[in-house]
């Protein structure tokens, strides 16, 4: 049963009060650096006088901080997805590896997982290149339009895949971005049998990707590993030919040790 809100009603084991306060949390991002309490019940759908609470509670607990007018988040926030990076540890175990690929191939190489509809930075490698997309650790992008994405997205068992296509809705982002829910799904599963994903221009223009999965000991695909090039510098037949051959070795590297743990 769901409130007005939207959320579950508090039964059986779901804690609303939490639900609530992680969407106050989750309200804020770079386009949305500070809030007002009337900013904040709006993006989140809540009551002024819930979101209201949920600020104050984010203040008293450090995560957040006030000049009476607006709130911003504090660096504590950190803490939350800093305890996630440890407890997976994929960060740590692939990014000496991650190092080696990027000198070798002078492109950056970056570790993503997959969360809801998009994926998430958990390790990264940059070149001094400047790309116009800032890339850190903890950034999002959709996971439809990138190449570590439609890896994770292609490991989906059928019936979560078909219910995420039917969810998603797709956005052009250039001419080449595939909007159409059949061929996309037609790609993942052509990723899926191939076990790799090369995006090229679909989020940007000027802009490739090449990405691999990941898989723990069980044979289960945790993440994907990618490289990201320009196209006036990286022809497509290279990419496939020369670099796709030395991602899925690094690969192999980072999964022996996941095998390991």
């Amino acid at each position: 049963m769901k409130g007005a809100d939207g959320l579950s009603s508090g039964q059986g084991e779901f804690v609303q009060s939490l639900a609530r306060g992680l969407r106050v949390l989750t309200a804020f991002s770079s386009e949305n650096p500070r809030l007002s309490l009337a900013d904040a019940a709006r993006l989140t759908g809540l009551t002024r006088a819930t979101t209201r609470r949920c600020l104050h509670t984010l203040t008293q607990l450090g995560y957040a901080e006030t000049n009476g007018k607006s709130f911003q988040l504090t660096p504590r926030v950190l803490d939350l997805g800093y305890a996630y990076l440890s407890s997976a540890n994929l960060g740590a175990i692939a990014e000496p590896f991650m190092e080696t690929l990027s000198e070798a191939l002078d492109e950056s190489v970056s570790l993503a997982v997959l969360d809801g509809t998009e994926i998430v930075y958990v390790a990264r490698v940059p070149t001094k290149r400047i790309m116009s997309i800032g890339l850190a650790l903890g950034s999002r992008l959709p996971a439809v339009v990138t190449s570590m994405g439609r890896v994770l997205l292609s490991s989906l068992p059928d019936e979560k895949l078909r219910g995420f296509l039917d969810q998603t809705t797709l956005i052009r982002y250039t001419k080449r971005t595939i909007t159409d829910k059949s061929k996309l799904k037609q790609e993942l599963l052509s990723i899926r049998r191939q076990q790799f994903a090369l995006v090229d221009r679909e989020l940007e223009e000027g802009l490739r990707s090449l990405a691999v999965p990941l898989s723990n000991r069980d044979g289960r695909i945790v993440a994907a590993l990618n490289v990201g090039t320009q196209t006036e510098r990286v022809p497509r037949e290279t990419l496939l030919s020369s670099i796709l051959p030395q991602l899925r070795r690094t690969a192999e590297q980072i999964n022996e040790v996941l095998a390991r743990r």
